[in-house]
């Protein structure tokens, strides 16, 4: 007991005197703006950014609401992400086991028979037994093993922020598929009331041609317009169920029939989205943060291979009991111990401790430049998305003034018609315009509702829970 405690004092004080090597951490240098580049500038540029906002506050219909949260419980995207966060809390485990001592018990029970040889050596059964403690601590002087605990901690957190990675794409994506189907649910209406008003002219143009007042080339001309508009709904009808498809797998579902919410108009676009300020995303987007703390876990590893150049200090202990005979298992005889305290120090490795540090080194290079481009990338998305929302919106309200004409030229045209003041190739001409204008109206709608998935995903938002 006395030389255990002499071993124990001897590491306490080693400990105490040990060091970290390798650098200390600090984000690296990145060149952040002051505001967004927008087509306007931001009102408010220190308001509270639509990053912050949770996503059921952002998307207010009930119906993706809910589809969301199935998402999220269920994809499977998101449940391999969270397997890979418990790999790496047990990797941490494993990592920081390092730095403990570690114990083994063992027992050893053994009866031996030796023939006679000689008078002089006669026949013997020897019975015995032992069981000892062993005691191995690879003392952590140089901080090797608790910068290796660091690096997995970082990669631990690094996880972490993927998997709120994958949420936030995952939402975005949800949504996006959704207003995607609720974009070509408004197109399938719009094609079979087109249908119906198309087909009803169809039987007024049959009915001038049989009185006189029209020509077989205006009902062929009004049998084209049906078909162009019978022909987008099987099509159609083709991709919302795709698309079905599509939302049941993000769901983690088998392909399924999709509720609905909504409809595509009815779905809430501030007018002026708040951005915040540039810096808020180095510490709000999930791909930003998993960059960084890859950065802080290649720093921990220039100090694994800095400590690698240094002595190897461990202390060893083994005390137990050994005896011949059961009686006398717990007697101050039969007691054995062993310590020791070594160190070892790497001589010629082949030039491998050197190329170790340099490769951590060209390691960490590669991090930063990673974390910059992470960076850099993300001011990108978050401009693009701001300048998409607007021109989008500017997009959608002419679209609606050219749709409206296109819609008053089509009823001009019919009456015209109706009172032999214009041909039916007018009529073909204006019902065509009109329907390809309440077409892209829809494509100008779901666009400007789709600005707003990217530019709230762009500034970290969906992670929240």
């Amino acid at each position: 007991m006395k030389k255990s405690a002499i071993l124990g004092i001897i590491a306490v004080l080693i400990l105490e005197a040990s060091c970290m090597m390798g650098p200390k951490y600090s984000r690296p240098a990145v060149s952040v703006p002051q505001d967004y580049r927008t087509p306007v500038p931001q009102q408010a540029a220190a308001a509270s950014s639509l990053g912050n906002e949770q996503w059921w506050q952002v998307y207010q219909d009930p119906v993706l609401t809910q589809l969301i949260h199935t998402a999220i419980a269920q994809n499977y995207d998101v449940r391999i992400a969270a397997a890979r966060i418990l790999e790496a809390q047990a990797q941490v485990g494993i990592t920081r086991a390092n730095q403990l001592p570690s114990a083994n018990v063992g027992a050893d029970v053994f009866s031996e028979q030796n023939a006679k040889v000689t008078n002089l050596f006669p026949a013997c059964q020897v019975n015995g037994g032992e069981l000892n403690l062993s005691v191995i601590w690879n003392l952590d002087f140089w901080g090797k093993y608790r910068r290796q605990t660091e690096a997995a901690r970082a990669q631990l957190l690094a996880t972490e922020w993927g998997h709120r990675a994958v949420i936030s794409s995952l939402v975005a994506n949800v949504a996006t598929s959704y207003f995607q189907l609720r974009a070509l649910d408004s197109e399938l209406e719009i094609s079979k009331s087109t249908l119906g008003s198309r087909q009803q002219s169809l039987q007024l143009t049959q009915v001038l041609e049989s009185h006189g007042g029209g020509s077989g080339l205006d009902v062929s001309q009004a049998a084209q317009l049906v078909y162009t508009a019978s022909e987008t709904i099987p099509d159609l009808e083709r991709q919302i169920q795709q698309q079905e498809n599509v939302l049941s797998v993000l769901l983690g579902e088998n392909p399924q029939s999709i509720p609905r919410g909504r409809a595509l108009t009815e779905q809430p676009v501030p007018q002026n989205v708040p951005a915040g300020l540039p810096s808020e995303l180095l510490e709000r987007r999930p791909d930003v943060r998993q960059a960084e703390e890859n950065v802080v876990a290649a720093n921990a590893q220039i100090g694994v291979a800095k400590a690698a150049f240094f002595p190897n200090l461990s202390l060893t202990g083994l005390g137990g009991l050994e005896s011949n005979a059961l009686h006398q298992f717990i007697t101050q005889p039969s007691e054995t111990w062993y310590g020791a305290f070594s160190v070892s120090q790497p001589v010629f490795q082949g030039g491998a401790l050197r190329s170790g540090l340099r490769l951590a080194r060209a390691n960490w290079q590669e991090s930063v430049l990673s974390y910059q481009q992470t960076v850099q990338n993300s001011l990108e998305q978050v401009s693009n998305a701001l300048i998409a929302s607007q021109k989008n919106r500017e997009f959608r309200e002419q679209q609606e003034l050219l749709t409206g004409a296109a819609q008053r030229t089509d009823q001009l045209s019919e009456v015209l018609y109706k009172n032999g003041g214009a041909s039916y190739l007018q009529v073909l001409t204006s019902e065509t315009n009109y329907f390809s204008a309440e077409l892209n109206l829809v494509q100008a709608q779901l666009n400007e509702r789709l600005a707003l998935v990217q530019l709230y995903q762009a500034l970290g938002g969906g992670w929240q829970q």
